[in-house]
């Protein structure tokens, strides 16, 4: 282990020298500033109005009363956190209307006690976003029109970097001291080519091109001056030794000032997940889990992040146009003639009421429970 903590520290000690990063928080301040936080809870959210983060944030569908309504509804239920996701084209669109909107976002997040881990790019789902008015979701398909940030042409093209460029330390400089935020997720699933669902469409050496530019982004964040910490979530491979990562997860995790992970797994899967991940050190997210088909739980996972203080985003609040309660298969069968078994994300119904009752009182009990010190 010894050995393996001194190569890692060494790749450390090389890959900032090479990308010229000097300001990757110590194990000493990020736990520090761990040690000040309560156990963070939450889910990754979107509010039911909004099929994509463009949809989201757009001047002409941005829903504050909606987003009231559904956090209060999360502040209920003991939530503290949410995971937000941003675009890189709502800043060329218009930045000061986007830092205004956001501005209301984080307002009405303190007023229910939330503090958002705010995502600034995405791998996932459609690599050729476009601003407007969206497209309506496709009958019985998960998350069927969702888009990445940056999309495709972006990534491919360096003569946009500057854009991505002006876009990060745009909106990171301007909350960058701004306590309402608990943190940055640089980079969501910076590997993921969607097979099942777009890999047809994805560029030709996307790793490739994300991995060349996923060590700048975090220097851009840094240079904007961020005092919250910042992250980019491992999500495959075994991380249990240094000669099992894949490059994309060396440079997730040489460049993370706290550790993040996702799990949809079964618990005993989950806990070998964290225990790979503690010799690093430092603070655990793990930023999405809860698939009930996929044996991922809230009485399953919530009890071991509880144990090992790690902090739980879910994916999906409330049930609405991202249609995430349908499970991935969906893309393959839609599920256009009946209701999954059981759903596959999300809490609540768009009414309010919980999908299920007894997965609501036990998020508010165990909650209550570590707010107790028990």
């Amino acid at each position: 282990m010894k050995r393996f903590l001194a190569g890692m520290m060494l790749t450390v000690g090389l890959a900032l020298c090479s990308y010229g990063q000097t300001a990757r928080w110590t194990e000493k301040t990020a736990n520090d500033w761990y040690a000040r936080q309560p156990w963070l809870v939450g889910s990754n959210y979107i509010p039911s109005t909004a099929i994509n983060e463009l949809e989201m944030w757009q001047a002409s569908s941005f829903d504050p009363q909606r987003i009231d309504t559904e956090l209060g509804w999360a502040e209920s239920l003991g939530l503290n956190t949410m995971r937000v996701f941003l675009h890189d084209l709502l800043w060329q669109q218009d930045p000061e209307g986007f830092k205004k909107r956001l501005n209301i976002f984080l307002t009405i997040a303190q007023k229910h006690k939330i503090r958002p881990l705010l995502v600034l790019f995405d791998s996932c789902w459609d690599p050729n976003p476009k601003l407007g008015k969206q497209r309506a979701p496709r009958a019985g398909v998960h998350n069927s029109g969702w888009v990445q940030s940056p999309g495709a042409a972006a990534l491919q093209d360096p003569s946009q970097y500057q854009r991505l460029e002006a876009y990060v330390k745009g909106v990171v400089g301007a909350f960058a001291r701004d306590q309402r935020i608990l943190g940055w997720d640089v980079w969501n699933e910076p590997d993921n080519t969607n097979g099942g669902s777009y890999a047809s469409s994805e560029p030709p050496k996307k790793e490739e091109l994300v991995r060349a530019l996923l060590p700048r982004v975090f220097e851009w964040a840094r240079e904007a001056g961020a005092s919250q910490p910042l992250t980019s979530g491992v999500w495959t491979g075994d991380w249990s030794a240094s000669d099992k990562l894949g490059a994309m997860e060396k440079i997730q995790l040489v460049f993370s000032d706290v550790i993040s992970f996702h799990s949809y797994d079964a618990p005993e899967v989950f806990e070998r997940r964290v225990l790979s991940l503690e010799q690093y050190h430092r603070p655990i997210f793990c930023t999405e889990y809860m698939a009930r088909g996929n044996g991922s739980t809230f009485q399953g996972t919530l009890p071991i992040a509880k144990k090992y203080h790690v902090a739980a985003f879910n994916w999906g609040l409330v049930a609405g146009k991202t249609q995430t309660y349908l499970p991935w298969d969906s893309w393959k069968n839609p599920y256009t003639d009946r209701e999954p078994t059981v759903w596959f994300h999300e809490i609540f119904r768009t009414n309010g009421q919980p999908y299920r009752p007894d997965e609501a009182d036990f998020i508010r009990s165990i909650v209550q429970s570590a707010a107790a010190g028990n």
